[in-house]
């Protein structure tokens, strides 16, 4: 765990936090991917937790999706799992990178999820011989993709293409380019994290959206796939 609200206090919304991952691996889960989320969990654990906010950090029990066993997304799914059993019926928002971002979208059907934030999904190539991506479990849900633009290791691409198909059946999909940035979202560290707190906090909390948010969920694609985040993202009034 890394935060939740004080002793006696609600949960009202919990945010589980997937590390990333490796597509094919026995090998136990990694430290550096663990220690790779934590300033997104911690960010926001602060910006929520006053609110009634939990987040954790999911331990998965190895570090490979491993084809058809998706694996990391059987995790996730347990985890909401374990969600109900500790605080009861509360709104579940998956936030997950790399890997993680795709063991997000593929848990996104638990019935307790209302919500993803998949930052630089690890997809898939696209190939005709392998069933695409699945997107139906999206339905209903809140889902925010965000994605350097310069990432080298999952191709932004593939991240459009899904959020794309998943936009003609979920009209509450969007999707935000992180120019120049690559797959870590480290040269807009703050702006990403800003970001991901504002679309969290209002998918859990009932708090408003900021305008490029609201902007990006109601435009249609391509624009509301292809929102730029905008340098400074965070620093001036939400509202």
């Amino acid at each position: 765990m890394i935060t939740a609200p004080a002793p006696g206090s609600a949960v009202d919304g919990v945010v589980l936090v997937l590390p990333e991952g490796e597509p094919d691996s026995v090998r136990r889960p990694s430290p550096l991917a663990y220690a790779g989320v934590l300033p997104l969990a911690r960010s926001l654990a602060r910006a929520g937790a006053p609110e009634g906010l939990a987040v954790h950090v999911v331990r998965y029990r190895g570090r490979g999706w491993n084809g058809a066993d998706a694996r990391l997304a059987a995790d996730a799914a347990w985890a909401a799992d374990e969600v109900g059993r500790r605080y009861g019926d509360v709104p579940i928002c998956l936030a997950g990178l790399g890997m993680g971002g795709r063991a997000a979208l593929h848990a996104a059907g638990h019935a307790a999820v209302g919500s993803v934030l998949a930052m630089a999904p690890w997809l898939p190539e696209d190939d005709r011989a392998v069933e695409p991506e699945p997107v139906r479990q999206l339905v209903g849900r809140q889902v925010m993709i965000v994605h350097g633009t310069n990432d080298a290791r999952t191709d932004p691409e593939l991240s459009f293409r899904l959020a794309e198909r998943a936009k003609k059946t979920n009209r509450d999909t969007c999707r935000f380019e992180v120019h120049s940035d690559g797959h870590a979202l480290r040269q807009h560290h703050s702006e990403v994290l800003a970001l991901a707190g504002d679309f969290v906090l209002g998918a859990l909390l009932s708090r408003a959206y900021s305008r490029p948010v609201t902007d990006a969920l109601a435009a249609p694609p391509p624009l509301g796939l292809r929102m730029p985040l905008a340098a400074g993202f965070g620093r001036s009034l939400r509202r």
